[in-house]
């Protein structure tokens, strides 16, 4: 009797413990500290030449994953045209949007650009999947951009966001709208086909144009003058952003949605503005701190939402 009492117990707390959201909030951890990780790499390499390195190392981490769990299974023929489409958006074009935005802009204002993801995706899944939203999702998404707005308006003069737009967050920007479109675009292959096979094969279907793309500037660097710290970063941003992050992202797609799933991503600018007034010495504002906090609420209005996704005749068709 005892037993079974305790085993009880174990299965409820079990069942308890919010294992999407400790996922999500592991990613933002790792994300948010890339961004000042990248940024201290890039003082050697060259953006296409650093892209050319962590892609494969991070498709050979995803590969090895699928291998431990048996076969590595393949998607069927009417979904070939819309994981190309994804891994080309998603790993391709984000990537070198990322990549050049973060090199040209403070990796601090990276972060508080792409927190507005979740607005992008929202009206993204909103339009092509059909879904519905309880208040709380929308109330929690329209919080966290105020705190956006509060972190972004109390470092104007080094965010330069103020009329004249740097080319460096034009690109982020635009690497925003861009990972939104991959996150609407994956959720369904992610519920169909489980999250690590669809990180795999959009990942791996980029490697080989980012390994082109950066062939040129790899060839041309001299690698022995890279520090030891700038490869440390390469294979942190390899297996840890890319590979791992990649992962438990798709896999929150495949449980929890898509527009829960990227209101987590808020949490990313907190952590990137501790880590580089850590590393960089980007010293946050007053202002900037409030809108911290207000991200943070804004979060939790967000996860206590309800999301109630109905399925349309579109979307009963997976958008193939």
């Amino acid at each position: 009797m005892a037993k079974k009492n305790s085993d009880a117990l174990r299965s409820q707390t079990s069942s308890e413990i919010p294992w999407n959201d400790l996922a999500l909030v592991g990613v933002c951890l790792i994300w948010g500290i890339n961004f000042s990780v990248i940024k201290l790499s890039l003082v050697y390499f060259d953006p296409l030449a650093f892209n050319a390195v962590r892609f494969p190392l991070a498709a050979l981490v995803l590969i090895g994953m699928l291998k431990v769990n048996g076969p590595i299974p393949m998607p069927r023929r009417e979904h070939y045209f819309k994981i190309i489409l994804l891994g080309i958006l998603g790993n391709v074009v984000y990537q070198l949007l990322f990549i050049y935005g973060i090199d040209k802009t403070l990796a601090g204002n990276s972060s508080l650009i792409l927190a507005t993801v979740p607005v992008w995706t929202l009206l993204l899944a909103t339009t092509l999947n059909k879904e519905r939203h309880g208040i709380g999702v929308w109330s929690g998404i329209i919080i966290t951009l105020v705190g956006i707005c509060f972190v972004v308006s109390g470092n104007r003069t080094n965010l330069s966001l103020d009329g004249n737009l740097p080319v460096g967050d034009l690109l982020v920007l635009l690497a925003a709208i861009t990972w939104a479109l991959y996150t609407v675009g994956s959720q369904n292959l992610a519920r169909e086909y489980g999250a690590l096979p669809v990180t795999a094969w959009t990942l791996c279907i980029a490697t080989p144009g980012l390994i082109l793309a950066g062939s040129k500037s790899l060839w041309s660097m001299d690698l022995g003058k890279v520090p030891i710290v700038s490869w440390i970063g390469v294979c942190y941003a390899g297996v840890m952003a890319l590979a791992v992050a990649y992962y438990f992202w798709n896999y929150s797609l495949e449980k929890i949605g898509a527009p829960r799933t990227a209101a987590f991503s808020n949490l990313v600018p907190v952590i990137a503005l501790t880590t580089a007034l850590v590393l960089l010495g980007e010293v946050p504002s007053t202002p900037q701190l409030i809108g911290t906090g207000i991200i943070l609420i804004g979060l939790w209005i967000t996860r206590q939402g309800k999301s109630d996704a109905t399925t349309s005749s579109v979307n009963n068709r997976k958008l193939s």
